[in-house]
């Protein structure tokens, strides 16, 4: 699509801001930072870098009616952003459809690796789950068959450190894990399920109903053969 018409749909705006660290938590400055439409990513709409405390500056991007995310429909509720960072000695890397409602500040952290330690990195982010065309939940059994001795559930209702994501299904062993804080696991799960424009409290809602389903997971160790939780379960 061109920009022209990019344009014409997106009648409100949202902003950006990008939070670069190292792997040490360490902020990186004067980092660049190219932002584009992800329909038109060769023309690059905005060029900002980082400050001493590796935080860019807030930059306002066009984004579609604040009603596309309100009500339930085809049109999509956000625009999407292609954004390319920069800097000497870190590997260039690239984050591909973010998004941006209207009337809301995003916030983006991102981690930078040293040239030496890994491959150029493209991360690209997934339609949300109420907008995108995802295959149907896998069925699961009420009631999981016991196969181990020992306990079946926890002793006591915990709240883990750590949340194991397995990048597949349970029984695909060949799939990535990812260790993620629990906080970060409950945020970028309610960011891809939910649309931060719906009023506080229906956020607050769906963000308990969240931390219970997955507490619950933890407790009666759903996934007890592997120990792991699956994004898509929640």
């Amino acid at each position: 699509m061109s920009l022209y018409k990019i344009m014409q749909t997106l009648t409100d705006e949202g902003s950006l801001s990008v939070h670069l660290t190292g792997l040490l938590n360490e902020p990186i400055s004067d980092a660049s930072i190219e932002i584009s439409f992800t329909g038109d990513p060769d023309n690059i709409i905005e060029d900002i870098s980082t400050d001493e405390n590796g935080i860019s500056e807030s930059v306002v991007l066009p984004a579609p009616p604040v009603s596309n995310s309100l009500a339930p429909d085809i049109v999509e509720p956000y625009s999407e952003y292609n954004i390319i960072i920069r800097k000497n000695g870190y590997l260039p890397q690239s984050i591909n459809g973010v998004n941006i409602f209207s009337g809301i500040e995003s916030y983006l952290p991102i981690t930078l690796f040293k040239e030496e330690s890994r491959t150029s990195q493209v991360s690209i982010i997934g339609p949300n789950t109420l907008y995108g065309n995802y295959p149907s939940k896998i069925p699961e059994s009420e009631i999981k068959p016991i196969t181990n001795s020992g306990e079946i559930v926890l002793q006591s209702v915990i709240v883990p450190e750590t949340v194991v994501v397995h990048d597949g299904v349970p029984t695909d062993s060949t799939a990535t894990n990812y260790y993620v804080p629990f906080p970060d696991y409950i945020k970028n799960v309610a960011c891809s399920e939910i649309y931060p424009t719906w009023p506080e409290e229906t956020i607050k809602a769906n963000v308990y109903a969240i931390i219970s389903f997955t507490l619950n997971r933890v407790y009666t160790e759903w996934y007890r053969n592997i120990h792991l939780f699956m994004v898509a379960e929640i």
